[in-house]
């Protein structure tokens, strides 16, 4: 499909975070599953319910515009849960060290959903102050779970450290 339009380029952008939101999703809940630290379940729990509310969000945004839900198929989402699901088989047998692993993946994923807010917003005030005010909840959501993240993401490390060093005195 060719976007010629900005109104186009903002609904396939849409489209495209809307996806990535419910990929994203999944794989928090099998991250959950996976997660030993009990900062990291919380932190975990707390996201997954924001993510619900964002996509709720954005279906307020798709009524407001008069679209229907639409999804484009994320690939950078796709990316970024493989390489995530790759990780979490890859530390299956050291669970501080996953911890550390779900952190990282969960830290990227941030990232990129802030980068697509942010270009939203680009957009939205054009189209709908309400429209933007959503979006902005949106971002403000990804921008403070990243912040508490990567606050945690050195205790995760050392815990896993700590746990790697006893190994070695026992070994």
């Amino acid at each position: 499909m060719s976007i010629e339009t900005m109104g186009e380029k903002f609904t396939h952008d849409l489209a495209d975070i809307f996806d990535a939101e419910h990929q994203f999703l999944e794989a928090q809940n099998e991250m959950l599953a996976h997660a030993t630290s009990e900062a990291l379940r919380t932190m975990l729990m707390e996201h997954i319910a924001q993510t619900r509310e964002q996509i709720d969000n954005i279906r307020l945004v798709y009524a407001m515009l008069g679209v229907t839900n639409l999804r484009t198929d994320c690939k950078a989402a796709a990316g970024l849960v493989a390489e995530g699901q790759l990780l979490l088989h890859e530390t299956a047998t050291a669970p501080a060290l996953r911890d550390c692993a779900i952190a990282d993946a969960v830290a990227k994923v941030e990232h990129y959903e802030i980068a697509s807010y942010r270009n939203l917003l680009k957009a939205a005030p054009e189209i709908d102050a309400e429209i933007a005010r959503l979006l902005r909840r949106n971002l403000e959501q990804e921008e403070e779970t990243a912040n508490k993240i990567e606050e945690s993401q050195p205790s995760l490390l050392n815990r896993a450290l700590s746990i790697q060093r006893a190994a070695q005195y026992t070994s």
